[in-house]
């Protein structure tokens, strides 16, 4: 299992408006360009929300090869989207992962 992790932190500013966008337009695109089989959207605890709170999003995908196709073909769009509608509302940094599970070959 690949995991694309995102890490985003959110300026007091935009958040009301942000998170609806996030919930029901971001994601449902990024889930519609078939890349992606499920995804889970966090909102961390304990850290300083003086500037804003954090959030973590991961799509889950059963290939590299699936996601190195989101990115060739859809991420620098999406990302274009987001910076176009918040600009410097947000900050983000992505992490790819793998997830290892008992009997699982390392790669």
């Amino acid at each position: 299992m690949i995991v694309y992790n995102l890490t985003i932190k959110v300026s007091w500013g935009i958040l009301d408006n942000w998170l609806p966008w996030e919930l029901q337009e971001h994601i449902p695109a990024v889930m519609g360009t078939g890349s992606f089989d499920d995804y889970k959207f966090y909102r961390l605890l304990d850290e300083d929300e003086t500037e804003g709170p954090t959030f973590v999003l991961q799509y889950f995908t059963s290939s590299l090869e699936r996601y190195e196709q989101y990115v060739i073909e859809h991420a620098s769009r999406h990302r274009q989207e987001g910076l176009d509608k918040w600009g410097d509302g947000f900050i983000a940094f992505r992490t790819l992962m793998i997830l290892y599970e008992p009997g699982s070959q390392l790669q």
